[in-house]
């Protein structure tokens, strides 16, 4: 029974996720529906939470100040709605979930930075992913390409028509 379980939370899981700890900035990079629109809006703050690291129902809360009110969102990492996460500094916390940020403003919510490799934490290849880009951008050059060939054949088509009205007119003059 729990293998069935554990194979159903192993489908919704993306691959990879960037490794996001508490202390850190991040930029989210979020796909907002909007009626019939879609939009990629980004959520830039410090993560103050994280949540069930190694699960499927992996969260992150990211705090930042918007007009001087404090504003929190939770993001499943695992979620299809989030396409991206980037982490921009890394700081140095003891704690996992940093509550007493909430009372902090101005420079008392500093922390103190880590050196880390940003290229190598921010890279993440999501091989199913690619592999869907990839389809789909076939199918638009075969696409493309069908459209292309329609197009000559339709211009052809209008060539001899054109050739052949000139060879009728040729013919009754």
């Amino acid at each position: 029974m729990q293998s069935v379980i554990q194979k159903i939370e192993a489908s919704y899981k993306k691959s990879q996720v960037v490794d996001v700890r508490s202390g850190d900035n991040v930029k989210v990079h979020q796909k907002i529906r909007e009626g019939n629109k879609e939009r990629v809006q980004i959520f830039q703050g410090i993560v103050i939470r994280t949540d069930n690291k190694n699960s499927h129902t992996s969260r992150i809360t990211v705090r930042r100040i918007a007009s001087g009110v404090g504003v929190e969102k939770s993001f499943l990492l695992h979620s299809p709605l989030v396409l991206k996460i980037e982490v921009t500094k890394r700081s140095k916390v003891r704690r996992n979930y940093l509550s007493y940020m909430r009372k902090l403003t101005g420079k008392s919510a500093r922390l103190s930075g880590v050196d880390f490799d940003r290229e190598a934490v921010n890279t993440v290849r999501d091989e199913k992913a690619e592999e869907e880009e990839r389809m789909l951008q076939e199918k638009l050059a075969a696409e493309a390409s069908a459209k292309h060939a329609e197009e000559e054949a339709s211009k052809a088509a209008e060539d001899a028509k054109a050739e052949a009205a000139i060879a009728a007119r040729e013919k009754t003059e």
